[in-house]
């Protein structure tokens, strides 16, 4: 039996029972952003799912017809939410992006650079900080600005280069929070304690995501644990079809954090918290990770979800600010949490809250789609970008690092206004006082 022929079988064993769920309605379709701006029935949910369903029955090739639709894919979820049968598109995604994955490695196609980023420095701590610290260099020894007058970043690497300056100003390195140790409330008496998920990307370039994060916990009452072993999420590389290193990064992570005697572990990133919160499903099939794994993701909320239950944040500035909010769609399709960032920005005094239209559609960010599928990102980050010029907000919120470069990147190529692109917790933090000097 060939690598190819075992693979589909794979592929079979894994999903023919999930798509024999889809009754190809085409509820999804509406739901769905690639179908609506390449308007073709291979990049929409429905499709994609016949398309899986025929490669495991082996009448199609697993690269030459699957791989193209299932990449153009943003994973965002919200066929799920539109489907009337329940089927598990995410559990569907993520195994055909195993297989395929898996026969590229077979077939030895070199992906060097992004196996290099995922599994050489995003999961190495001390890698991601070294990153941290020369980026910090870079920004500080004025280097960025010269490529940013230059154009440098966008001459060097066409169309990606762009997304350079959409890349946040990083604080002093005192605000970057320490690993394994515990911040104590500054209330007068804590009323939970809480554990708190760094991330990868939002540790070494977001960390005043993080800081603010970390502070509106601590005057909400909260003492937080930061686990000093904690490693990337996982995400990137399930999104890449890397399911093995996903799965070892779930394993570190639960080790990291079961120390820790508390009901909650905070996130800040849609992305992060959405994989967290099924590492139970990442690891079904393993009966003693699998049940160590649902302890964990019973624990995941987002901050946005325990500060609304909180209710508690001190807010002492008035911010006469016109503001709306692109959401996560992991946030809100995958941890179902999607109603807590607008309830927050609604609680804030003076702000003006203007709901996006088409907020419950991607802003097509997806992990790194927007580097790997330019072109097709930007189609529909265009049509998002169409909506906040008429809106005219002062600022734009989001609640995931990924969004709020992306958001930024908009804002840069296609925004009138230049309003100012922030995570949920910055605009919590100014309403409370909470600056970064």
């Amino acid at each position: 039996m060939s690598k190819d022929d075992t693979l589909t079988n794979v592929l079979y064993k894994k999903t023919y029972d999930e798509v024999n769920q889809c009754i190809q309605c085409g509820y999804c379709l509406p739901a769905c952003p690639t179908y609506k701006s390449m308007e073709t029935e291979s990049a929409s949910p429905r499709g994609r799912i016949n398309l899986v369903k025929m490669a495991a029955e082996g009448k199609i090739d697993l690269i030459e017809d699957l791989k193209v639709p299932i990449d153009l894919c943003l994973g965002c979820r919200a066929c799920e939410i539109a489907c009337p049968v329940d089927v598990p598109y995410g559990s569907i995604l993520e195994n055909a992006k195993e297989v395929i994955h898996d026969m590229e490695v077979h077939e030895k196609k070199n992906h060097a650079f992004k196996d290099f980023a995922l599994n050489q420095l995003f999961t190495k701590p001390k890698s991601m900080k070294v990153s941290s610290d020369l980026y910090y260099l870079y920004q500080k020894s004025g280097l960025q600005k010269f490529v940013r007058s230059t154009n440098l970043s966008e001459k060097l690497v066409k169309n990606v280069g762009s997304f350079e300056k959409a890349l946040p100003k990083v604080p002093a390195k005192k605000y970057q929070i320490k690993r394994g140790r515990l911040y104590e409330a500054k209330t007068e008496n804590a009323v939970k304690t809480v554990a708190l998920f760094l991330g990868c990307i939002n540790d070494a370039v977001f960390y005043h995501v993080n800081y603010y994060t970390l502070e509106l916990l601590r005057v909400s009452g909260c003492n937080v644990y930061v686990p000093e072993e904690q490693t990337c999420c996982g995400a990137l590389h399930a999104h890449q079809g890397q399911m093995k290193q996903a799965r070892q990064l779930a394993k570190e992570n639960l080790t990291a954090f079961e120390e820790y005697a508390v009901d909650t572990i905070i996130t800040n990133a849609g992305g992060c918290g959405a994989i967290l919160q099924e590492y139970d499903h990442l690891l079904k099939d393993d009966t003693e990770w699998m049940m160590k794994a649902k302890k964990f993701t019973g624990k995941i909320k987002d901050i946005s979800e325990v500060l609304s239950s909180l209710n508690s944040l001190p807010f002492t500035e008035k911010l006469d600010k016109v503001v709306t909010y692109q959401p996560s769609c992991h946030l809100s399709n995958v941890q179902k949490a999607g109603a807590f960032p607008e309830w927050l920005i609604q609680q804030i005094p003076g702000v003006k809250y203007i709901e996006l239209p088409s907020k419950n559609s991607c802003c097509a960010s997806g992990g790194i789609y927007n580097i790997q599928q330019y072109d097709e990102s930007m189609k529909i980050l265009g049509d998002k970008m169409d909506e906040v010029n008429i809106i005219k907000p002062d600022i734009v919120v989001t609640s995931n690092p990924g969004c709020l470069i992306q958001i930024s990147h908009g804002i840069n190529t296609y925004g009138e206004g230049q309003p100012e692109s922030i995570h949920l917790v910055e605009l919590l933090a100014r309403s409370c006082g909470i600056y970064i000097q």
